[in-house]
């Protein structure tokens, strides 16, 4: 028997190594994407529940809820938090991304600072089924924080932040850059536990099809003030 077939593999070793040729075992539960390209190309085949995924817009509203629409679709019976979007969410919007606008929490601040203390209770809390949070500015120890928050229970957290953030170190595990393209989205792989990929992956998104007796300027709600998070997580 030659010397190669008694090497170990990397991660029975240890669960944070891999093979640079290959993609990482998932260290947390993954939840199908619902694009099979995309979750062929990510550990685990899915996004990682308990953690921070960082996804970085050339601009928002440029396809991330469409591509988040199937993970956030499976996530029916918890709460889905939106924290600081940068436009006032709609229920008809909502409805054909398949997510019960009566599921979603509403949460907006005028201070960089609340907005972070509210994302890290709602991790804590690990009473929602998914996180997005919009956010221009995060310094390295704030992710840090957010990122251990998450590992406190099951969540889907998913921070948008602007392209430019791709040049700023993040302990996410998975970073994305997602830029606009004729039909979807062209998606570059800043970080991932696998090979490095130079070419981005273009995702062709469906458009959202809305129903005709539906007001799309009607909103779902007021917004919830930061500081009053943790009563609407245990209602």
């Amino acid at each position: 028997m030659s010397c190669s077939q008694n090497l170990a593999a990397p991660e029975d070793l240890h669960p944070s190594l891999w093979r640079a040729s290959q993609l990482a075992r998932a260290g947390t539960r993954c939840v199908d994407t619902g694009h099979a390209a995309l979750s062929s190309q990510l550990p685990g085949g899915g996004w990682p529940v308990g953690t921070l995924v960082d996804l970085l817009l050339q601009q928002p509203g440029i396809g991330e809820m469409r591509l988040l629409r199937p993970a956030l679709a499976a996530a029916t019976g918890r709460r889905i938090v939106l924290l600081q979007p940068p436009h006032t969410p709609q229920a008809l919007a909502l409805a054909a991304l398949g997510v019960p606008p009566s599921q979603l929490i509403w949460l907006r601040t005028s201070r960089g600072a609340d907005a972070l203390w509210a994302a890290e209770q709602v991790l804590r809390s690990g009473s929602c089924g998914a996180l997005l949070f919009w956010a221009n500015h995060a310094r390295g120890e704030s992710l840090r924080r957010l990122h251990l928050a998450a590992q406190c229970g099951e969540t889907l957290f998913f921070m948008m932040r602007p392209l430019a953030s791709a040049q700023d170190s993040s302990p996410a595990p998975l970073r994305l850059s997602l830029r606009p393209a004729p039909g979807g989205l062209d998606i570059s792989f800043v970080k991932r536990r696998g090979p490095q990929r130079d070419a981005p992956l273009f995702l062709p998104l469906n458009p959202i099809v809305f129903q005709r007796h539906a007001s799309v300027d009607r909103p779902v709600f007021a917004p919830a003030a930061a500081r009053g998070v943790q009563p609407a997580l245990v209602q």
